[in-house]
Parts: structure tokens; sequence; C-alpha cells
């Protein structure tokens, strides 16, 4: 956000964060027992993405603070090491003690009486263009770069008079807040879900006894068998970059690893021609093929997705299609290997990357219902994936507009001092 660009408004100040903002630092003669023999600490993992305040912290004995920053309940902290900076890591401490510890990684901020908002200046500091340009500053090595307060004190804010302070931040807190109440349905639909899968996969529907097996407790009547016993395992492939034929102009979704992430895939970063896949490995799969990711690094490996297209694959991904369409769904075999991702992630060979193969999927156990009890486990999995996805649209469109008041507020582009706001 290059101020120069902007004509404010004549009753704006623009001015550097020192001079309208306080760095809080640890008073001479703090009785730190006076709060008794713990005081609140906030480690880096505690201080939230996306959420204005933070209240969970860990009790830490005095005798074994060490070393930490002072902060107190109302303050602004900003992580200044990266990636935690980069990736917008700051919150306001809300605790029910006047003052707390936070890890030494971060710097702790707080409005002037009269002057300044802390709030207006935490949603400032939000505005990507700030926030990069805070980042290009940051020294140190490689990886431990930090941002230093100087840095953040010379920083040149755009501050209006504080009732508009006032009223930029409550429009800004309300779809702030509109957004975390998205988060915590989609987190709570989460967490249901993952209590009803373990509930469906090891009891069923039917109220039936269990019976005991290679993959743990399952309703009595179901199946058990490998994953190869009912089901085709292939792979597709990449047709070669050096010819230009087999990429230029190309309409063929072509599916990779990174793409694969329990969802139904609709669309592919990349396309290949019909030449490039008469030309290579990588074969044409139907719409509704369950698609299984064998390579990766990090969480990637053993993901499954369901083709929402007529799509080709690369070598490291595996379909999966039942031989038996009317004994067994598609649709059931994603629920049950999400169930049994961490499973799934056991399989592999290679020392630093354990990537899967055809034949270890082929000899994965599995278990499953008649075809009746299947269909109804998965109308009640779909209906919470559902739930989810009208929510995580419903959130984006709060980013979305939270992006563009942002800037708007920010750069005086549009004008609320005259707006009344009810309380």
């Amino acid at each position: 956000m290059k101020l120069e660009r902007f004509n404010f408004p004549k009753d704006w100040k623009v001015g550097p964060i020192s001079g309208v903002f306080d760095f809080t630092g640890k008073p001479r003669g703090l009785d730190r027992v006076k709060n008794g023999d713990e005081v609140p600490f906030f480690p880096m993992d505690l201080i939230p993405l996306g959420r204005i305040h933070v209240s969970e912290f860990m009790p830490k004995p005095l005798a074994e603070l060490g070393s930490g920053t002072y902060v107190e309940n109302g303050d602004l902290i900003v992580a200044k090491i990266t990636p935690s900076f980069e990736n917008g890591k700051q919150a306001i401490v809300n605790i029910e003690t006047d003052y707390a510890y936070a890890t030494t990684e971060v710097i702790p901020i707080r409005g002037r009486k009269g002057e300044s908002e802390t709030l207006f200046l935490f949603f400032y500091l939000l505005h990507p263009e700030v926030r990069s340009d805070l980042a290009g500053k940051m020294e140190g090595t490689t990886g431990r770069q930090r941002l230093s307060k100087t840095v953040v004190g010379d920083r040149l804010i755009p501050l209006p008079p504080i009732a508009e302070q006032k009223k930029i931040v409550h429009i800004l807190s309300t779809v702030q807040r509109a957004i975390e109440a998205q988060e915590r349905i989609i987190q709570t639909t989460t967490e249901l879900k993952k209590a009803l899968m373990h509930k469906l996969f090891t009891e069923g529907l039917r109220g039936e006894p269990q019976k005991q097996t290679e993959i743990g407790p399952i309703p009595e009547s179901w199946e058990v068998c490998k994953v190869g016993d009912v089901a085709k395992i292939q792979s597709g492939g990449t047709p070669t970059r050096e010819t230009a034929e087999n990429w230029s102009g190309g309409t063929i979704p072509w599916v990779k690893t990174g793409e694969i992430n329990y969802c139904v895939i609709r669309d592919t970063e990349e396309k290949i021609t019909p030449t490039g896949l008469a030309n290579s490995a990588a074969r044409l799969f139907p719409k509704g093929t369950l698609l299984m990711a064998m390579y990766g690094q990090g969480i990637t490996r053993g993901r499954v997705g369901l083709l929402g297209i007529d799509a080709a694959t690369n070598q490291a991904c595996a379909s999966i299609t039942p031989t038996d369409k009317q004994r067994l769904s598609s649709v059931f075999l994603y629920y049950f290997f999400e169930y049994h991702y961490e499973d799934l992630r056991k399989l592999g060979h290679g020392a630093n990357q354990r990537n899967m193969n055809a034949a270890l999927i082929r000899s994965f156990p599995l278990s499953f219902p008649k075809a009746d009890e299947q269909a109804d486990i998965v109308a009640a999995l779909e209906s919470l994936d559902s739930k989810n996805l009208l929510h995580g649209r419903k959130r984006q469109q709060l980013q979305d507009l939270f992006r563009t008041l942002l800037h708007e507020l920010m750069a005086a582009k549009t004008r609320v001092h005259e707006l009344e706001i009810s309380k």
C-alpha cells in the first residue's frame, strides 16, 4: 500500500506507527507474583491466523518463565519471525489478568486513548501490501529472518480521527466475526464427521454384533477382503514435454497428485492433447473414477478424490475401479479410504519418501457391507460434506468482501465518517 498514490482527507494524519501507537514494555518494579505463582504464556503455536483475539494460553510457573515478552491485556501481539509474520499471525490479547508473557518472537503494541485504536492497527497490518512491504525489510539469515520493532515503528500509517477509526473497526470486525463464525461451523462439522466415520466403519448402521479383523472391529455381516479382490488398480502417465504437440492447446484434463485432496475434481491445472494421450502411458478415466495419490511428501500420499469429469492422470495417481459396481460403490470406497488415511500412509517404499504402488494398494484390507447399507453410509457422510462445502463458500465470499473493504477503508476510497452505527 504505497501511501503516495492516495489522496487522504485533510482530517487524516499520515505518520509513523510509533508516533501514534505505543510499544508495550515491562514496567519497572513489576510484582510478578500478584496474580499467583503462574502467569499466562502465549507460545507462537497459540497465536492465531484469521482471528481477532487470542484467549487460549499456557499457564506457566514463574520459576520456569525464563525469557519472554511482557504483554498486557488488550495489546496487539504481532509475530515478527518468518514465516509467521508473512502468514499473518497476530491477535489482540483477551485474558482476565492484566498482563501475561509471550514468546520472544512477538512485538506487543497498543493504541493511545483518544488518539488511536489498537484494532485499527490490527486491520492495517493485515493489508497484503503493507505486510509485503514490511516482510521485505526483515533481517537475518534465511529461514530465521525477523522484523525489528524499529521497522514497524517507522512504517507510515494513514490515521483518521478516532471516531472514524472506531467506525472502520466496527465494520471490519463485523465481517471478521462472520468469517470466524463460518470457520467454527466448518471445524465443528469436520470433527462431527470424524466421529461419525469411526462409528460407521466400526459399528455400521444396523446395530449388529461386531467381529475382530486385521483392520479392527467391524459389523459381523460385513465382507472382508483385499482391495485387489474387488477393484482394478491402474496408474497414468506423463506425455513427454519435449514434444510440443503433446501439450500445446491441450483439452484433456490431466490430474496430478496435488489436485487429489478429498474433493470432486472438476478441473485441472494442466491439460494434454489427444496426441499426448495416445503417445504416452496416460489413460483417460471416466467421470466418477476414484483416484489415490501414491507419491508425495507431506500429507499428499494416501489422499483420495473423485473425478467430476473425464480425465487422464500422471503415473503418481492410481485409479481404483470396483469390478462389480452393484456390489461395491466407488463413493463408499472414497470414504473408507478417507477413514483409513493414516493406515494407508504407513504403506510405501523408500527411505526419504515412502511411495506407494498398485501392488500395495491391492493388498490393503477392505471391509464393506451390502449395497443398501453402503448407500446409507454414503448419504450420511455426503450430507456433512455438503454442509462444509456450503459454509466454505460463505467463508470465501466473506473473505473476498473483507479484502475489498479493508483496502477501500484504509485508503479512504470509501468514507464512513458520517455513518451512524447503532450500539
